[in-house]
């Protein structure tokens, strides 16, 4: 199959995106119907799915994906019919199929030829799940077609037509019309194909009643049509009349059409209605048409992701204007006290600032993704890893509608991933073990999202082992990160921070999966540059939770703004708690720390100076300090000022300076001042409160 299909780039990327959508939908009800049987909704809706991919792939022109999507139909059909359980060995096999034609998809996106050799898949196809009968076989040509038998063409119905229109047929044929299929092939070199489908569909409406069409007439009107057609339609003509009147519409080349015999003695009725449609109207048509318009009002537009990103840009300078425009008003207003000229300027600053907020909201939303998108590539992960380690595993999905900014998406995918393996391999016990504990045998890993104000909370769950606190200090002594005598003086909070050190590991063996200490470390440090915070929660022989704690976007902030010299720093307020005015009295010295008391806890302190080089007071006991959370870690943060609160546009320094320790990045104020943004979470670090606290040297 050559790379070089006859399509343009527009229409190319609609295939590709739908490919994808099909694809991931198919992926995770293969998933479930394992689990679930013969369901006969999700089998239908696995059906619309494939049907779907082969009648795109090909209207592209890709016969590769065709077949093996058309081969898959068999099998799925034998499983709808109750020839063929749902098995491990026929899931694996028709997710073995998915995997080749993602492989595919990815060719066609990569401009390369598809190379895949699809014969021994499909002779498996044809053999591990019984040889491919009944109604989905690839439908007959030529002459053949001419005399294909009743019973034939009513089991191509059952599978093509929806409940509904089955039993528009049933009503039909009950009053004397029959079934038939007309299949129509146009010329290859006709330049209108989705007009003269469409004629075909309009003849065949006066004709009888058009119950189903492949492509559909939304797809036909979309101009998503290749050279072939296959209309499924109730009617009062025989075979010949419909041949003939196809046959008399341009650049058709080949009409072959097939009957299911209609009952006998059925009477027309005096208006000359065919199973309720109108024999010399367009009635049937009409109302396909009237239902497509209804759809077509209520459609979505398909945006560049780019373009998004460009407008969100756009809208962060707004808000930075903002910002100036107030801070201008001030000084006016100040200098000059109230005017009508001020006056106006203000009521015209306010207006922009409610343009901008609404500006701001809107753009957001539209970056906005169900997390769902996220969240349906796990069931496949999962079924396959506990197949692997020999554990039965039920995963339970919650909160798929929950929405987050789809850069946040993109980010959180592989902790995510990592932090589910590590469920697989380490939370949830063997069988065996299950049982011995008196645990049912099928283990439970969950994974919900929710919203909390301006933040999404995901949580990844299990009713495993738990994590044992004293195999952690064991294998930091052993690592070398703690002597044992610091070891004993953790607490088992603090001991649970440490299995975030790079290179700690509890595993006995190192698996495909996990065991080598180096996934928990990148999984917090991926978290804190999203600015937000990861939790561990454990209680030994009954499991596992994990929480995590982002920000619904990253382009825009809200943030405390304090002073340092003559310098003004950014700290986002989904990590302050509170500020304090420090006095002398409150600064206390333990293990050579500095630390104050607040409400009987010991909270260290961080000059925030010391940490920049920056000059510091001449009375370093004279500030603010800013307490501030990360992974239920606190630390108060001195500063010389306390500014205020503001949004704030985030800007990377990376493509500048560099990642610099303490800083995730800057934003620009209202006067063109640039203040740097403070990284909480690599200020507040399980070794380095360890270190404060003098438990480690």
């Amino acid at each position: 199959m050559t790379a070089n299909l006859e399509i343009t780039p527009e229409d190319l990327k609609v295939f590709l995106e739908e490919a994808e959508e099909q694809l991931q939908l198919l992926e995770g009800d293969v998933v479930k119907l394992e689990k679930a049987g013969e369901d006969a909704e999700l089998l239908q809706e696995i059906f619309r799915a494939a049907h779907t991919l082969k009648g795109s792939s090909a209207t592209l022109g890709h016969q590769p994906m065709a077949r093996l999507t058309h081969s898959m139909e068999n099998v799925l059909d034998k499983v709808r019919k109750k020839k063929l359980s749902p098995s491990t060995d026929v899931v694996n096999l028709l997710l073995e199929c998915l995997d080749v034609l993602r492989g595919m998809k990815d060719d066609i996106a990569d401009g390369r030829e598809t190379k895949v050799d699809l014969e021994p898949l499909l002779a498996r196809l044809m053999t591990d799940a019984g040889p491919a009968t009944g109604p989905t076989a690839p439908a007959p040509t030529g002459a053949e077609a001419g005399g294909q038998g009743a019973v034939d063409v009513a089991r191509e119905f059952v599978t093509q037509l929806s409940d509904e229109e089955r039993a528009r047929l049933a009503a039909g044929m009950a009053e004397g019309a029959q079934g038939a299929i007309c299949r129509v092939t146009f010329d290859p070199e006709c330049l209108m194909t989705s007009v003269r489908a469409y004629q075909v569909l309009l003849a065949l409406g006066e004709a009888g009643q058009v119950l189903n069409s492949v492509p559909s007439s939304e797809d036909i009107e979309a101009e998503k049509v290749g050279h072939e057609l296959t209309a499924y339609l109730l009617t009062m003509e025989d075979r010949a009349q419909l041949e003939t009147t196809v046959k008399g519409i341009g650049d058709v080349t080949r009409v072959e059409v097939s009957v299911a015999q209609a009952a006998q003695g059925g009477p027309r009725t005096a208006e000359g209605r065919v199973g309720g449609a109108q024999a010399g109207g367009t009635a049937p048509q009409g109302e396909a048409r009237e239902g497509a318009q209804t759809k077509k009002s209520a459609t979505t537009v398909r945006v560049d992701v780019n373009l998004l990103d460009n407008l969100m840009n756009l809208v962060g300078e707004l808000v930075i204007d903002r910002t100036h425009l107030a801070q201008i008003l001030n000084r006016a207003d100040q200098a000059q006290g109230t005017s009508e000229v001020t006056d106006d300027l203000g009521r015209t600053s306010a207006h922009i600032g409610r343009v901008t907020t609404q500006l701001q909201e809107e753009i957001m939303k539209a970056r906005m993704l169900p997390i769902e998108n996220l969240f349906k590539k796990f069931p496949r992960m999962i079924r396959d890893l506990a197949l692997k380690a020999g554990k039965e595993i039920d995963f339970v999905v919650e909160g798929q509608e929950t929405e987050l900014d789809r850069s946040v998406i993109e980010e959180i995918g592989d902790p995510i991933m990592h932090l589910l393996r590590n469920s697989v391999d380490h939370g949830i016990e063997s069988t065996a073990d299950r049982k011995a504990g008196g645990k049912p045998k099928i283990g439970t890993i969950r994974l919900k999202a929710e919203h909390s104000e301006s933040h999404i909370i995901i949580t990844v769950s299990d009713d495993g082992k738990g994590i044992d606190v004293e195999k952690v200090k064991a294998s930091a002594v052993r690592k070398g990160f703690l002597t044992e005598a610091q070891a004993r003086r953790l607490s088992d909070k603090q001991a649970m921070d440490l299995i975030f050190l790079s290179g700690l590991s509890t595993a006995q063996t190192v698996t495909e999966v996990s065991g080598r200490g180096v996934g928990m470390d990148v999984v917090r440090k991926n978290i804190e540059r999203l600015n937000g915070s990861i939790e561990l929660h454990t209680v030994p022989g009954h499991g596992t939770e994990t929480r995590i704690k982002l920000p619904l976007t990253l382009a825009i902030v809200r943030a405390l703004l304090v002073s340092l010299d003559q310098s003004v720093f950014a700290i986002p307020l989904t990590s302050v708690s509170e500020t304090l005015r420090l006095t002398p009295q409150m600064v206390k010295t333990i293990k050579r720390k500095e630390a104050i008391i607040v409400r009987d806890s010991v909270l260290p302190l961080v000059r925030l100076a010391r940490v920049f080089g920056m000059p510091e007071t001449g009375n370093e006991t004279v500030g603010y300090v800013v307490v501030v959370n990360s992974n239920a870690q606190r630390l108060g943060l001195v500063v010389d000022g306390l500014v205020g609160e503001q949004e704030v546009v985030i800007k990377s320094l990376g493509g500048f300076i560099g990642n610099i320790q303490g800083l995730s990045g800057a934003t620009i104020l209202g006067e063109g001042d640039v203040a740097l943004i403070i990284d909480v979470g690599s200020l507040v670090k399980p070794d380095a409160n360890l270190g404060r606290m003098g438990l480690v040297s």
